[in-house]
């Protein structure tokens, strides 16, 4: 396998992320991603707009992101890493496999621009073990660790 990302300065945008992905709207939730370090880190990015689907509801009277879809932009943010550093010729099968020590800091609301860092900490075969961090300009908004299976033989 190839290793694509090794220019510095590497910038994906979101069609370029859907090319790794297979998420659509309105459940892709990683826009951009920067400072990339083959297999190891990077930065992803979202903005929060208040159109979003699950603003109807969470909460009408004072719109908040659920944070389970802030993990989940975490988790999009290390998928769309790791697809990028294998240069797959066809987005792999991804399944969640555990979220841990997640802690949800401060509330996230339109207007807001997430920024999301994520470093691996194991890698076993086909399973990545990632910790992330969420971040509204310098304030963190919730962190965790996760990790998911990609499996590129199907």
């Amino acid at each position: 396998m190839g290793e694509q990302g090794q220019t510095a300065g590497t910038v994906l945008d979101v069609e370029q992320i859907k090319k790794l992905l297979p998420h659509r709207w309105p459940f892709l939730f990683v826009e951009r991603l920067t400072d990339i370090v083959p297999y190891e880190s990077c930065t992803g990015y979202k903005a929060v707009s208040y159109n979003e689907p699950h603003f109807a509801g969470h909460f009408p009277e004072f719109a908040v992101m659920p944070g389970v879809l802030i993990v989940e932009a975490l988790a999009q943010t290390a998928g769309a890493l790791i697809v990028h550093s294998m240069a797959l010729e066809k987005v792999p099968q991804v399944a969640f496999m555990a979220i841990e020590k997640a802690k949800f800091r401060r509330p996230v609301v339109p207007g807001d621009l997430l920024r999301f860092t994520v470093r691996q900490l194991q890698h076993r075969g086909p399973v990545w073990k990632f910790e992330g961090k969420a971040f509204v300009g310098e304030n963190i908004v919730a962190e965790g660790e996760f990790s998911a299976m990609i499996r590129t033989d199907a």
